[in-house]
């Protein structure tokens, strides 16, 4: 008995003693942080946290105190150990990059915590983009100060990549503000006691300071202090970078009033221990973890410190359940043991099955307390969550609200410009063309006036278009401003004779030359003297005053207008730039003349004041630099005046839901394919093309794609807003199209927006010309086209390669010349090669493959696999000693005869001369 007793006793010891054996994977992780700050102990109280939730994670932290040789010893020290993962945040790049790289020779896995090293030899990456957030703090400093002040930079570590990197960001925005300036920097090494002792320096010779933006908040509050100290000196804004939610954080100095703004910059230790836990146990991992940023300021401080409180509160909570999970987990270990332990000794099995049932009793008991906890936390989540949606639909509903006003603005553009330029194109044919008497020549001008009026109207409001939703570009060029008003003047002078006004314009003697738009600057100008002749009674005096004057040691042009006139009321002075402001209701325009000048002006980066008198007149004084800052370098079209002095037939109109007519015919002339839904529109363009061109039409992008593809024609015309199919979507599908990818199309619509124009371009568009276009123009545009692609076909010809002009073909068409020149290639020796095999391996019937090859090359199929197998030939002749027979049959041709009979053709001499003259 006491012998089976024994036996059972060892094998029971050595169950547990196996069961024992079989403990969790452990790894050890070594975190070396550059300094002891309060980001960086926020850190580490995450790393710790987040390490906590993962079984097996021991985690041992050591701080530098911003020094890279103790910080290299910290390094060194965890290589010695052997641990399994090494976490840091390099105090300096360039000293900390050599033992990384040691680190990662050694097998060991690195990951870099908010700052990079030198070199990209590290294993993953867990950060802010710190350049992004210093250009976000740039637009947000320059949206306070309304693009003018100075400002001072405490910057961190030097040498440390987060300084660099804020610092760059942050001056890439400043130094597109000419008004705003960096008037001082210095490193304030992250410490506020630095930048407390940087600032008091800096104060000393900068006593005037519209803001301050410091590299972290720690920084910032130093700089308040030392603020706070000097009398009389009135605070500036405040930014800081971190958001720290600990009580002498960040997001507590913004609510106590020392930071006006701080940018939230995420230790990033959650996503460290994250990305630590995938290496170790070989999961997928990203080597770049970008973390994001944000502002917070007044308005959402206290938001956000309530958020972060409460959910420090539930992680703290956490915390606990999990010790005690672990201190339950312990105990149901310990109990297990004396499981095994009371199956050794009978007499307490008993017993040891009362404990078991106590243990999960408890276990169970446990886990519905943990599952109360974690649906509470759940319930928060969902009411975040549904906060969260509720803000991205509002954000959704605004952007759809302004996506519609600005398809409105479009609608109108494309329904306006449409039948102006039916109206102004046939009546100033009319009035070229046909014998009118005077009183019929007298309304035509009338007619054609009010046209030209109503063009101006809509220009206006697609300038307030652009303008509200920040597309309003300026194109600068250099010009005499003096010469271009003088033009202006004239145009105005037969108005002041007719109304029996003196007019006169004088300028000083000085230069001129003058950076301007001068599309915007006419825009100013027409809108101050029609302004100034509609108030301006008979007999009374209008003036121009060009001069030069000097603010702030830079010359500036100054442009006076102005009247004797009834003059504005002393109380309208200050609203008369407002938007629909009319003083008087009852007079007639729009009320956004005004307003519309001012913002023109100030696109110049210049000013329009004005000074009147009841009954007295009035005065406009506009000033504008020599120079402008920023010149924009951007291609546009010349939008010419849309007249129709040229048009040399009359137009026949149609009824615009007439049924389009199939009259092609094959001829010499390039074939053109017209699509718009406007019938009118597509008989005066064929009325205009007609004599130079075989013409084909469409009503939609449809029916265009179809005909494209049935016929192929030289060139495609289209407009961009048709029903079925738009003239974007009509681009694109011609353009993946193999069979018709080679057309050029040329986008011809009333919807002249840049943003459309980008649109057009993207979808492969060779050319973008808006409504009312110039005939001519027109016809020179469509003649280039059509002759550079005849220049390409003839290069080709010459030379059997697109060569220098390769970049006159789409991708698409060279890949395809590329694979047909391959598959010919590849078969050269067999004889039966024919066009339908390769159509068929390319995709294309016969007549598809004929007229894509004819298109390209001006070559039929047939031609050019005969021109590359006498190339190749001819390759052949040079490189190898083989006879003219066997280089015939090696490339294809049926027999040496038929072989030097092409090859005479092609190269005007016979192979055997060939040989002779090229091996001699």
């Amino acid at each position: 008995m006491i012998r089976t007793l024994l036996i059972i006793i060892l094998i029971s010891l050595s169950f547990v003693s196996c069961s024992n054996e079989k403990k969790k994977t452990s790894f050890n992780i070594g975190v070396s942080q550059c300094s002891d700050d309060a980001w960086r102990r926020t850190m580490n109280e995450d790393i710790r946290r987040e390490a906590s939730f993962y079984a097996g994670l021991n985690v041992t932290i050591k701080t530098a105190y911003d020094s890279n040789q103790r910080q290299i010893r910290d390094i060194e020290s965890f290589i010695a150990d052997r641990v399994d993962l090494i976490i840091v945040s390099p105090n300096e790049a360039v000293p900390l990059t050599p033992v990384i790289e040691k680190a990662m020779g050694e097998g060991i896995p690195v990951i870099l915590v908010d700052r990079k090293i030198s070199s990209g030899n590290y294993t993953a990456f867990v950060g802010a983009d710190n350049y992004q957030i210093g250009i976000e703090v740039g637009v947000y400093a320059a949206n306070l100060l309304n693009g003018k002040g100075k400002i001072i930079e405490i910057r961190g570590l030097e040498g440390s990549t987060p300084e660099k990197e804020r610092h760059e960001g942050f001056i890439s925005v400043i130094k597109s503000y000419k008004e705003i300036q960096v008037i001082a920097d210095d490193f304030g090494n992250w410490l506020r006691k630095d930048a407390k002792e940087r600032m008091h320096g800096i104060l000393k010779q900068n006593p005037r300071i519209d803001l301050v933006f410091a590299h972290n908040d720690e920084m910032a509050i130093g700089a308040y202090e030392a603020l706070k100290v000097h009398n009389g000196i009135k605070l500036p804004v405040m930014l800081g970078i971190d958001a720290l939610s600990t009580p002498d954080g960040g997001i507590q100095q913004v609510i106590n009033g020392v930071l006006d703004a701080t940018f939230i910059y995420p230790t990033g230790g959650e996503k460290a221990v994250q990305t630590a836990y995938n290496i170790l146990n070989n999961k997928v991992f990203e080597k770049e973890n970008m973390l994001y940023t944000a502002v917070v300021d007044k308005t959402n401080a206290r938001v956000i410190k309530l958020q972060t409180d409460q959910i420090h509160q539930h992680q703290y909570r956490i915390g606990q359940l999990n010790e005690v999970l672990d201190k339950n987990l312990a105990e149901y270990a310990t109990q297990r043991t004396l499981l095994f332990a009371s199956f050794v000794i009978l007499i307490l099995f008993m017993a040891l099955i009362l404990l078991l049932i106590r243990t999960v009793q408890h276990k169970n008991k446990t886990n519905k307390l943990l599952e109360a906890q974690n649906a509470a936390i759940n319930k928060q989540k969902e009411a975040i969550a549904e906060q969260r949606d509720q803000l991205i639909t509002l954000s959704k509903n605004i952007e759809d609200a302004t996506q519609a006003k600005l398809v409105f603005f479009t609608n109108i553009s494309h329904e306006f410009r449409t039948p102006l330029t039916l109206l102004l194109g046939p009546l100033e044919n009319i009035m070229k063309n046909e014998k009118l008497s005077e009183e019929g020549n007298r309304l035509a001008l009338l007619m054609r006036k009010n046209v030209q009026v109503l063009m101006k109207l809509i220009e206006q409001i697609i300038e307030f278009r652009r303008y509200e939703n920040g597309k309003m570009q300026m194109y600068f060029t250099l010009s005499d401003l003096k010469v271009f008003i003088n033009d202006i003047y004239d145009s105005f002078y037969e108005l002041s004779k007719k109304k029996h006004i003196h007019f006169d314009y004088s300028a000083s003697t000085d230069d001129f030359i003058v950076w301007f738009d001068s599309d915007k600057m006419e825009k100013i100008c027409y809108n101050l003297l029609s302004n100034a002749f509609k108030f301006t009674p008979e007999n009374g005096n209008i003036n121009i005053r060009l001069s030069t004057i000097l603010k702030d040691n830079e010359r500036y042009a100054r442009i006076v207008v102005s009247d004797d006139g009834k003059g504005i009321p002393e109380q309208h002075l200050n609203l008369i730039f407002n938007r629909y402001y009319k003083i008087d209701r009852l007079s007639s325009g729009s009320g956004i003349g005004l307003e519309l000048t001012k913002v023109l002006v100030e696109l110049h980066n210049g000013t329009i004041e004005v000074e009147s008198a009841e009954g007295k007149g009035s005065v406009f004084i506009v000033t504008i630099p020599y120079r402008q800052s920023d010149i924009a370098v951007t291609e546009e079209y010349p939008v010419l005046n849309a007249s129709l002095d040229n048009k040399k037939e009359e137009i026949t109109m149609l009824e615009s839901n007439v049924e389009i007519k199939e009259e092609y015919q094959k001829s010499s002339k390039p074939l053109v394919l017209i699509v718009d839904d406007n019938a009118d529109i597509r008989v005066f363009m064929k009325s205009l093309l007609q004599d130079g061109f075989e013409i084909i039409e469409a009503d939609n992008g449809q029916s265009g794609l179809y005909k494209a593809m049935k016929y192929v024609p030289e060139l495609i015309i289209s407009d961009v807003m048709m029903d079925v199919m738009d003239g974007f979507e009509l681009c694109s599908q011609v353009k993946e199209n193999i069979s018709t990818s080679h057309i050029p199309v040329m986008l011809l619509t009333a919807c002249a927006q840049d943003e459309q124009r980008v649109v057009g371009f993207e979808s492969g568009a060779d050319a973008y010309i808006p409504k009312p276009f110039n005939e001519e123009l027109l016809k020179i545009r469509v003649r280039k086209i059509i002759e550079n692609r005849e220049k390409v076909k003839a290069y080709f010809q010459q030379n059997l390669t697109f060569g220098e002009r390769k970049e006159s073909v789409a991708e698409i068409d060279k890949t395809f010349i590329e694979k047909f020149r391959r598959i010919v290639e590849e078969n050269i020796i067999e004889t039966d090669l024919n066009v339908d095999e390769i159509g068929q391996r390319l995709g294309l019937s016969r007549v598809q493959l004929y007229r894509k090859i004819k298109s390209l090359t001006n070559y039929a199929p047939n031609e050019l696999i005969r021109i590359i197998r006498l190339k190749a030939a001819e390759q052949s002749m040079l490189n190898t000693e083989k006879s003219i027979s066997e280089i015939a049959y090696d490339t294809g041709f049926s027999s040496p005869s038929y072989f030097t009979k092409c090859f005479k053709e092609y190269f005007n001499e016979s192979p055997t001369e060939y040989m002779k003259r090229v091996k001699n």
